[in-house]
């Protein structure tokens, strides 16, 4: 039969940035025994005191979490490539089966020029696309039948070039987003391929987001 600790271990491991927050002491260890306290004796199958569980919590080893932070820190930003742009506009169309063909045209008529931000995004049900503010023109003009669902001006991105080695590790993203949601800074897409990924927000907010990501690089 499980002791009260391998059930509390158990648990918590089952979302493993709880640890990390209990580590930082973002949680009440006595709110968080209570809320797990039922779970802990479905395991046990017997009453279990709120005092017992606390004091699992607090033996709890944040040697886990401080690997995963380590190893995070290091594959994320480690390459220290950081790309700004800013200028651009943000468009979300529902998808169509007219859609995917200007989207080609507009590729076509963008050709190969490097100066321009282009990106795009296909769901399930809709596609985004960022483009520089000095191209707008062109979406306004291939695009005006579609269904425009979403846009936006004003915006601003970061790119993070991310080394090979950041596919093997879980909780890369966690790790950026998760301090710019703490910095209250609204994020209004995640562009991501594999060994990149461009965060875009408003312009107004692209400074602390450079400011932050600098400061987790540097510390």
């Amino acid at each position: 039969m499980k002791t009260i600790q391998e059930a509390v271990t158990a648990i918590i491991n089952k979302t493993p940035f709880i640890e990390e927050a209990l580590y930082d002491k973002l949680i009440n260890v006595s709110s968080l025994a209570r809320v797990i306290k039922p779970e802990v004796e479905r395991l046990l199958r017997k009453d279990i005191k709120e005092g017992a569980i606390m004091m699992a919590i607090n033996r709890l080893s944040p040697s886990s979490v401080l690997k995963v932070r380590k190893n995070i820190k290091k594959i994320a930003l480690s390459s220290g490539d950081f790309i700004m742009r800013s200028d651009l506009c943000d468009y979300t169309f529902k998808n169509t089966p007219t859609l995917v063909p200007k989207i080609i045209k507009l590729l076509s008529d963008i050709g190969n020029d490097n100066d321009n931000f282009f990106t795009i995004s296909q769901g399930v049900f809709e596609t985004s696309i960022v483009i520089s503010k000095k191209i707008e023109s062109k979406i306004e003009n291939n695009f005006k039948e579609e269904e425009l669902l979403w846009s936006a001006n004003n915006l601003a991105s970061l790119t993070i070039k991310l080394p090979k080695t950041n596919i093997e590790q879980s909780g890369i993203y966690y790790f950026i987003l998760k301090q710019l949601a703490w910095a209250n800074i609204p994020v209004q897409e995640v562009i991501s391929t594999t060994h990149e990924i461009s965060i875009v927000v408003k312009e107004t907010d692209i400074k602390q987001t450079f400011s932050i990501l600098m400061d987790m690089k540097l510390s």
